[in-house]
């Protein structure tokens, strides 16, 4: 059942109108849902990750097919940002700012931020959220969740549910208050945030995985009866260091290794290029043994771009 969150007039003629499309028990009306469990699955924050839209797609067309299988409430919005999504534009067009910045937002403030305040309203009563993000147009990622270290007791065991590669605990130190998780995070909703694939693009296996594992929660949280695939086993990076390479020179960069693969310390991840002297100005190497979970997608990089995070092996 698709359903209007919020709407209001804009310069120009333009409206920004945010939907939903709710998903409850056969049988039940929309007002006869009390006591159940409930779970966000949010996208289009960003307007140039569009990884999530597909995922929205498979998760509606599934629960839709079979609500014989629901037992709880699943709410799911394709785009937080509309008006980005429509112009692939990663910000709000017209305020040139990013979405992601500004929760929990003020009822009393500027439009976006009256917004953002209206979303965490909508978003408080729910017991988990998913927040699905694609990487920008720069890098690939492999299918993981991020999560704070100071939610992570709370977090990791429903972050191993969605069929992940991976689980990257931050610490404190990198987690911005500003964020929709964080904010939902510190008012009680279990809000997971999962990062795959690469901006502007659609991977439809990691998708695909994604949808599984969202499935995977439900059933786990006794909203789903339907079948789900396996999934895989995580791994969480709780004690375990990550490795940056960054571009030391200006160039074509071409990766000599495959995203996702296990490297070895020496390794070359790839090369930087000259097109105009024919010559290769640096090969970028990996100093660690370890999974290879972030590459560079876009080959034109200067000097200080981010070329690979690798996820150190266990020692």
């Amino acid at each position: 059942m698709i359903e209007e969150v919020l709407s209001l007039s804009l310069p120009v003629g333009e409206r920004l109108v945010i939907k939903k499309n709710r998903h409850f028990p056969k049988g039940l009306k929309p007002n006869n849902v009390e006591g159940l469990k409930r779970l966000c699955v949010v996208s289009g924050i960003h307007g140039d990750e569009l990884e999530g839209q597909y995922i929205c797609y498979e998760l509606n067309r599934r629960l839709q097919e079979h609500p014989e299988y629901l037992n709880g409430i699943v709410d799911v919005y394709p785009a937080l940002n509309p008006m980005g999504v429509d112009t692939l534009q990663r910000g709000v067009p017209f305020f040139d700012l990013d979405m992601n910045r500004i929760f929990p937002g003020n009822a009393n403030g500027a439009v976006e931020e009256w917004v953002a305040s209206e979303l965490i309203k909508e978003f408080s009563t729910s017991d988990f959220a998913i927040d699905i993000h694609a990487s920008n147009l720069f890098l690939r990622e492999i299918p993981q969740v991020r999560v704070n270290i100071n939610s992570a007791e709370d977090l990791v065991e429903y972050a191993e549910m969605l069929d992940v590669d991976f689980v990257w605990i931050h610490q404190a130190s990198t987690v911005l208050e500003s964020t929709l998780a964080y904010s939902l995070n510190s008012i009680g909703v279990k809000t997971l945030v999962v990062e795959a694939g690469v901006g502007m693009r659609i991977t439809v296996g990691y998708c695909e995985r994604l949808v599984n594992g969202i499935l995977n929660l439900l059933k786990n949280e006794g909203m789903w009866t339907g079948p789900v695939d396996p999934v895989r086993k995580s791994i969480v990076s709780a004690d375990r260091s990550v490795s940056f390479i960054n571009a030391e020179t200006s160039g074509v960069f071409v990766p000599a290794t495959r995203h996702s693969s296990q490297v070895v310390a020496g390794e070359i991840i790839g090369r930087i290029l000259d097109p105009f002297e024919g010559k290769v100005k640096e090969e970028c190497v990996s100093a660690v043994k370890g999974l290879l979970f972030t590459l560079r997608e876009y080959p034109i990089v200067n000097e200080g771009s981010l070329i690979a995070r690798i996820l150190e092996e266990q020692k």
